[in-house]
C-alpha cells in the first residue's frame, strides 16, 4: 500500500483514483460501510484511495480540549492495508487548511492534487472554513470540477447512529464488548515497546512496556489479551494501572497508567518493535497487594487462568470469527 504524505502532487502517483474521505478514527462499522463501497467500486483498474488527516483536525480547531485519538495514524493505516487498500493520502491538517474555503478545499485538494473523479463519503461530512460546507455542497461542487460524490448513510445500532465519540466513550469506560460490536473485532491498541523496569523478570514473569502513542485506553485492571507480533498471534496477559503495590497513594502515586504486557510462551527481543494488542477479556481489577510474594502469586494466577480462558471453545470460536482482521 502507498502511503503518501501531502496532496500536492498525490495525482502523478495514483491511477484514476475512488476515494473514501475522513478521518476513520477506530475504523468502526460506520467507516467501513464508506471503505468497502471504495474497494467493490466497480472501476476495477482504478486505485482504491483514502484520504485522511492528521493531526486530528480537532487538536488544530479546539487545541485546549484533550481529545484521545482511538487509533493513530500508524495504526489506521496498519487496519487499512489489512482491508486492502491500494493507497492512503495522508494531509496535515494545519490553520492554512482550516481556512480553505469549501471551493478551494474541493479544486485545490480533491481535484487539482488528488485528482479524484469518485469520491464515497458519510453523510455527516463538513469541510472548510468553520465547517461550511456540507454534503449538499460537496455534491454541487463536486460536479463543477467533475467529482461524482457518493453519500452513504450512517450504520445505526438501535436507534443511535455509530460513532467515534460513541466508541471512544464505551473504550474509555471499559465497556468492551458493546465496543466490539461497534468495531465487530476486538478493541485493540498499536503501542511500541519500550523500557521498563523489568520487575517482572524478577517473578519469572517476564513483560514488555507499552507506549500507546496517546490512544485511548481501557481502565486500569489485568486483561486477557492477543499480540500480533510480526504478523504472528501470541496469547497473553496485560496489566494497565499505577503499580499500587509499589507506589502506593498521595505523592508516590504514578500520574499516568502504565501499560505492560506477557507473552506467553514468547522467546525473543521485542525492544523497539510496534506491536498490536488486542482485548479479548477483562480479567479482574487492579489492587494493592500486602506483599510482593502475594503479587507474585496472582501473577502466576492471571497467567494460568488466561491460558484456560484461550483454550475455551467459545472464545477460540470468537478469535476465528475475527482471524482476517486480527491474524
Amino acid at each position: 500500500m502507498k502511503i503518501l504524505h501531502g496532496y500536492r502532487e498525490a495525482k502523478n502517483e495514483l491511477k484514476d483514483p475512488v476515494v473514501a474521505i475522513g478521518i476513520f478514527d477506530g475504523i468502526h462499522i460506520g467507516h467501513k460501510r464508506v471503505l468497502k463501497r471504495v474497494l467493490t467500486s466497480p472501476q476495477k483498474k482504478s486505485d482504491k484511495v483514502v484520504v485522511t488527516f492528521d493531526p486530528h483536525p480537532q487538536t488544530v480547531l479546539r487545541p485546549k480540549q484533550s481529545l484521545s485519538r482511538i487509533m493513530s495514524l500508524q495504526h489506521r493505516l496498519t487496519i487499512l492495508e489489512k482491508m486492502g487498500m491500494d493507497a492512503v493520502v495522508v494531509i496535515k491538517f494545519s490553520d492554512f487548511l482550516a481556512e480553505m474555503t469549501p471551493e478551494d478545499f474541493i479544486h485545490r485538494v480533491l481535484a487539482s492534487g488528488i485528482g479524484a473523479k469518485k469520491i464515497y463519503v458519510g453523510n455527516n461530512f463538513h469541510f472548510g472554513r468553520g465547517k461550511t460546507g456540507n454534503i449538499e455542497d460537496f455534491r454541487a461542487i463536486g460536479k463543477k470540477h467533475g467529482i461524482e460524490v457518493k453519500i452513504i448513510p450512517p450504520v445505526k445500532l438501535g436507534r443511535i447512529a455509530v460513532s467515534s465519540t460513541w466508541l471512544r466513550r464505551l473504550i474509555s469506560q471499559g465497556r468492551l464488548e458493546k465496543a466490539e460490536k461497534l468495531l465487530r473485532r476486538p478493541v485493540s491498541v498499536l503501542g511500541t515497546v519500550v523500557s521498563g523496569e523489568r520487575r517482572g523478570r524478577t517473578f519469572g514473569i517476564p513483560t514488555a512496556n507499552i507506549d500507546p502513542h496517546q490512544e485511548v485506553i481501557p481502565p486500569p485492571g489485568v486483561y486477557a489479551v492477543k499480540i500480533d507480533i510480526d504478523g504472528k498471534l501470541f496469547d497473553g496477559v496485560l496489566n494497565i494501572g499505577y503499580k499500587p503495590t509499589f507506589y502506593g497513594r498521595g505523592k508516590q502515586k504514578r500520574k499516568e497508567p502504565e501499560i505492560e504486557v506477557h507473552v506467553i510462551n514468547f522467546d525473543g527481543h521485542l525492544y523497539g518493535k510496534d506491536i498490536e494488542i488486542f482485548f479479548i477479556k477483562r480479567l479482574r481489577s487492579e489492587k494493592k497487594f500486602k506483599s510482593i510474594e502475594n503479587l507474585k502469586r496472582q501473577i502466576k494466577k492471571d497467567v494460568a487462568r488466561a491460558k484456560d480462558l484461550f483454550s475455551d471453545r467459545k472464545i477460540l470460536q470468537k478469535i476465528k470469527k475475527y482471524k482476517q482482521i486480527i491474524g
